[in-house]
């Protein structure tokens, strides 16, 4: 096998290239990020999969410090700021409900919401477990 020699000034151009992608890559997934101002427009629509919280989440405090109420109209978003009022319809049979962002999550891959007891129910059966849903933020 042959050894191949680089020059120390070809491997130090080769490092500032690479820095200078580096670089570029950060500012530019950082200029891409429109931050939850963006998100939280009214009119902003995402679309993913819901699930609801566990009955065994019943009073216990919510990230934003209210205490989880199952027969609340209620959700968790991962971005959307605490107060964000979002209508969130069941793509299946286009029943929605609105409800009120006041805690953090899901924390389950590819949901996009986590709905109280309530919420869920009035969209889907609860035996359903997971739904495609339209999420848009009315205010």
């Amino acid at each position: 096998m042959k050894r191949r020699f680089v020059s120390p000034t070809l491997w130090r151009a080769a490092g500032k290239s690479a820095g200078s992608v580096l670089l570029c890559l950060t500012l530019v997934a950082c200029s891409s990020d429109h931050g939850n101002e963006d998100l939280a427009s009214p009119g902003h629509v995402q679309t993913g999969k819901a699930s609801y919280y566990a009955k065994r989440f019943q009073s216990r405090k919510t990230a934003s410090g209210e205490l989880y109420d199952r027969a609340k109209l209620t959700a968790a978003h991962r971005t959307l700021p605490f107060g964000t009022r979002v209508r969130v319809t069941n793509l299946a049979n286009a029943r929605s409900v609105i409800v009120i962002v006041n805690d953090r999550g899901p924390f389950a891959k590819r949901r996009v919401i986590d709905l109280s007891g309530a919420a869920f129910a009035s969209i889907a059966a609860l035996d359903a477990g997971v739904v495609d849903v339209k999420l848009e933020v009315i205010e």
